[in-house]
This record gives C-alpha cells, sequence and structure tokens, in this order.
C-alpha cells in the first residue's frame, strides 16, 4: 500500500465519520441548532475545524448528506423502474417514488436517522431547496414523474404541483415518524419499513387520483 493510498483511506475515513456525526446530530436536534464543533467532537476529530477543511460550509455538509443516503436509493429506483416497465398504472409509478427509500432504510443498520434527518432538512426554508434540487438530479425520479404524469393526462398543472407537493411532505414525514418511534421504542402502525411503504403507497396513489373541486 503506498503512502498515499494510506493518506486517501484516512481522508476518507474521517468525512465518513463527519457525515454519519453530521447526519446524527442534526436528525436529532435539527440543522441550525448543531455546530461545527459539536460535530467535530461528535466524530472524535481533535480539530475544531475539521468540518469546514472537509466540507466547506454547513450548506455544503447538508448536500454531502443526501447525496450519499441518495445513492443507494437512485439504484434501488432503477430496480424498480425495471419492474413496471411503461405501465399505465398511478399505483405502480407511485410505488417506484414510495418504496426505494423504505427499502433503503431497511437495510442500514438501526438505529437509522436519514428519516428525521430529511424531516430536519425539509421544515428549513434555509436547507429545503438542497433536498429538493438533489432529488430531481436524479435521471430515474425525472423518469418516475414522466411516468406518473402520463397518467393523469387531465390534471391542471397547478394541482399537479400541489399534489407533488402533498406527496413529498407525507413521504418525508410519515418516514420520520416511524423512525423516531423505533428509536424511542414506542409502537408504530406497521410492523416493517416495508408494510410501512404499501400504507404510503395506498394513501398516496389514492391523493392522485383524487377528484378536483373547481374553484
Amino acid at each position: 500500500m503506498t503512502g498515499r493510498t494510506v493518506r486517501e483511506e484516512r481522508i476518507n475515513a474521517t468525512r465518513q465519520a463527519i457525515l454519519l456525526a453530521a447526519e446524527r446530530l442534526f436528525a436529532e436536534h435539527g440543522v441550525l441548532a448543531v455546530s461545527n464543533r459539536q460535530i467535530s467532537e461528535a466524530a472524535e476529530q481533535g480539530n475544531n475545524t475539521a468540518v469546514s477543511y472537509h466540507f466547506g460550509a454547513k450548506a455544503d455538509l447538508v448536500r454531502a448528506i443526501v447525496r450519499k443516503r441518495n445513492e443507494p436509493v437512485e439504484g434501488l429506483r432503477i430496480e424498480w423502474l425495471k419492474e413496471i416497465g411503461d405501465s399505465p398504472r398511478v399505483r405502480d409509478w407511485v410505488t417506484c417514488l414510495v418504496r426505494p427509500s423504505a427499502d433503503n432504510l431497511a437495510a442500514l443498520d438501526s438505529p437509522t436517522w436519514f428519516a428525521r434527518f430529511s424531516a430536519q432538512v425539509m421544515t428549513e426554508p434555509s436547507l429545503r431547496d438542497i433536498a429538493v434540487e438533489e432529488s430531481l438530479s436524479s435521471p430515474a425520479m425525472h423518469r418516475i414523474l414522466d411516468g406518473l404524469h402520463r397518467c393523469l393526462p387531465e390534471l391542471p398543472d397547478e394541482v399537479r404541483a400541489e399534489r407533488s407537493d402533498m406527496a413529498r411532505q407525507l413521504i418525508v414525514h410519515t418516514y420520520a415518524e416511524r423512525e423516531r418511534a423505533l428509536a424511542e421504542g414506542t409502537p408504530t402502525p406497521r410492523a416493517s419499513w416495508q408494510e410501512a411503504a404499501t400504507g404510503l403507497i395506498d394513501a398516496i396513489t389514492g391523493l392522485w387520483l383524487a377528484h378536483v373541486t373547481e374553484s
């Protein structure tokens, strides 16, 4: 092993430790309430400037966490897209939206933090756009949304945007509440992440197919 490889591995290990510590602290306390010093201490870094050295501003750190967690989810989306092909059913496209995140959370070691981290980011106006931008940068996500919209050609654009935002909120906060309940050992409505996803798919499919009342 070369000296350069050893150094690169050490840097990568430091970055991963910072990402994990920041994800947990942000999930527990909110992004703006946590300092770089607290993250460095939780990541067992002696240098309080480690966070800014490796990631820059807090927004860049948030984006790095989102990208780290979205990478496996993107692979799962692609697998679900292969499964449904060119389906004409709204439920199939909603499944592609909902199921990959649940499958990924189920595969992670417990306790998980990313669902609560996502909820914290989505409720902070200065950071919300980061999560939305990263999600919409996914080619698989674009295919899913295109497929969903093809199934609902009669839906007005403003209603489509409204329901898309509603669905996003449902997914983020339902998974965050489930993750919180699992961490605290309190009862959950569904026994597994997969069953929780099924409940969400039922609800969001109904949301997309709901009658539109003219104002």
